[in-house]
Order: structure tokens, then C-alpha cells, then sequence
């Protein structure tokens, strides 16, 4: 950073004085000391040092990221550190995409049970038009049965005879 300003978060914690060309200073500002302390934890500053010099310069923000999500992980749980985070996530992940299965498989359950019961009213509206034809067909038939039986008892040449009375030959 040089000698006019103060100096980054890991020359302070390593209480040395920040150099003109520091490494740290553009990824550990001094405001954020709680960063690289983290950092500096878990991996060491030399270890930090020889990574981001390894890297080209595009790259080392996104390092410095991942290696400060790494440390916080590690400090949180220093067996699985990130792994353990990401596994985590993933059988949530697992676990989400079998309720969404399920949730599916409901619904298309439903959307059967409607196709049925819709296919049932249909057949059962086609049953009663079918039943209401038979009704009409059989009440226009007593009809003309009605006016056959209307017009042969108005007809004088029909007699109608009761079947009880008995008619001789002879008389």
C-alpha cells in the first residue's frame, strides 16, 4: 500500500510494514481485518502468498474469495469444511427434487380421477339421452296406439263385443 496509507489487514495482523508491492493489500483491505485473519487461520500467509503469486492477477480476487469461503467453512466445520456445506446442499437438493415428484405424481392421480369421473358423466348424460329417446319413442308409439283405438272405437263399422256374453247360432 505504501508508507502514506495504513497498512492492509495482513501486514497489521502480521504486524509488519505493508510494502509498495504488497500481494495482500489489494484483496485484504485494512478495514476488513476479521478477512484475512480467517485466511491466515486456516491455510497460513505463506501458503496464501505462494497461491496468489502462482495465479495471474485476473484471477486472484476470485481465489481470494474461495479461499476465504473455504476458511469460514473449515472454521464452521473443520472435518468436511465446504464439502460438508455442499453436501448438505445437495441432498436438500435430493431431497426437494423427491417432494416435487411426489407432488407431481399427485397431481397427475387427480388429473386422472377427473379424466375418469368426466368420462363417467359423459357415458351416464349419454345412457340418460339414450333412455329419454327410448321414453320418447315409446310414449309417440302409445300415442298412435291412443288415436288407432280412438278411431276404430268411432268407426261404425266395428263392433265391439263382450267377450262374455255368448252368441247361439241359432237365434
Amino acid at each position: 500500500m505504501g508508507s502514506g496509507s495504513s497498512p492492509c489487514a495482513s501486514c497489521k495482523l502480521l504486524r509488519r510494514r505493508c510494502a509498495k508491492d504488497c500481494i495482500f493489500a489489494p484483496y485484504f483491505p485494512s478495514d476488513d481485518p476479521q478477512r484475512f485473519a480467517l485466511v491466515h487461520k486456516v491455510f497460513g500467509a505463506s501458503n496464501v502468498s505462494k497461491m496468489l503469486q502462482e495465479l495471474p492477477v485476473q484471477q486472484r480476487a476470485d481465489a481470494v474469495s474461495s479461499l476465504v469461503y473455504e476458511a469460514n467453512a473449515r472454521i464452521r466445520d473443520p472435518v468436511y469444511g465446504c464439502v460438508g456445506a455442499i453436501s448438505l446442499l445437495q441432498n436438500q437438493v435430493s431431497e426437494l427434487q423427491m417432494q416435487l415428484a411426489m407432488a407431481q405424481a399427485e397431481i397427475m392421480s387427480i388429473q386422472m380421477q377427473n379424466q375418469q369421473t368426466t368420462a363417467l358423466f359423459q357415458n351416464q348424460i349419454a345412457e340418460f339421452a339414450d333412455d329419454k329417446s327410448i321414453l320418447l319413442a315409446t310414449a309417440n308409439n302409445f300415442n298412435n296406439l291412443q288415436e288407432y283405438l280412438n278411431d276404430f272405437a268411432t268407426s261404425p263399422n266395428n263392433v265391439i263385443q263382450d267377450p262374455l256374453k255368448r252368441e247361439s247360432f241359432w237365434t
